[in-house]
């Protein structure tokens, strides 16, 4: 099943890929999915299997993988804007492997990636971006500075390094893009992940 958040009928699509531990029904994902609506970019967004079939532990990545791209064929077929890929973590890195292997069709116009799982909290050398210099589209990160899958500098000398990417830090943001209450009481570190999303896909 998908749920779907519309804008203008020509409005750039983003297909937007949940994270290893919740699928599209939580919270953040119906508040990232209706924000970027809000701000003229239609989304969609849907599970994964093991999502579907209750389980706590994701699927193996060719499953993964798979099901990304059939969503993206099945929604392909009837958009009428520019089509984007991405995901928050593991949503975002299943649609960057995808990418880099030139799975998807229609080649995405770019990537979004919310909160990028570069390595494993505490891992840091247990890297998860050597594929990422096979993707020959736009790609864009956002991370939150307190983000333990990836820091600030860390994320500074992958981007550099790619073709065509551009990071945007949310200050004290965490894996969510998320402050701390006692900082952010209003939310708004997130609205700024959103405004920066939307801001980069509709130009």
């Amino acid at each position: 099943m998908l749920l779907d958040y519309p804008a203008a009928a020509d409005a750039p699509v983003l297909v937007l890929g949940h994270g290893a531990g919740a699928g599209q029904a939580h919270p953040w994902m119906k508040r990232v999915a209706a924000g970027l609506a809000a701000r003229g970019v239609h989304v969609v967004t849907f599970d994964f299997p093991y999502i579907e079939a209750k389980r706590r532990v994701p699927d193996p990545g060719p499953v993964l993988e798979r099901t990304f791209v059939d969503v993206w064929r099945s929604i392909a077929a009837n958009a009428r804007g520019a089509m984007f890929a991405g995901g928050k973590s593991m949503g975002g890195r299943i649609a960057s492997q995808v990418a880099a292997r030139h799975a998807f069709d229609p080649q995405p116009a770019g990537l979004v990636f919310f909160g990028y799982p570069l390595h494993p909290p505490g891992k840091p050398l247990v890297r998860r971006d050597r594929h990422l210099s096979s993707i020959d589209v736009p790609m864009l990160f956002v991370q939150g500075t307190t983000d333990g899958f990836g820091s600030p500098e860390e994320m500074r000398a992958l981007v550099s390094g790619l073709a065509d990417a551009r990071l945007e830090l949310i200050e004290g943001g965490d894996h969510s893009l998320v402050s701390a209450k006692r900082e952010d009481p209003s939310g708004r570190s997130l609205d700024h992940a959103l405004d920066a999303a939307a801001a980069w896909i509709t130009r």
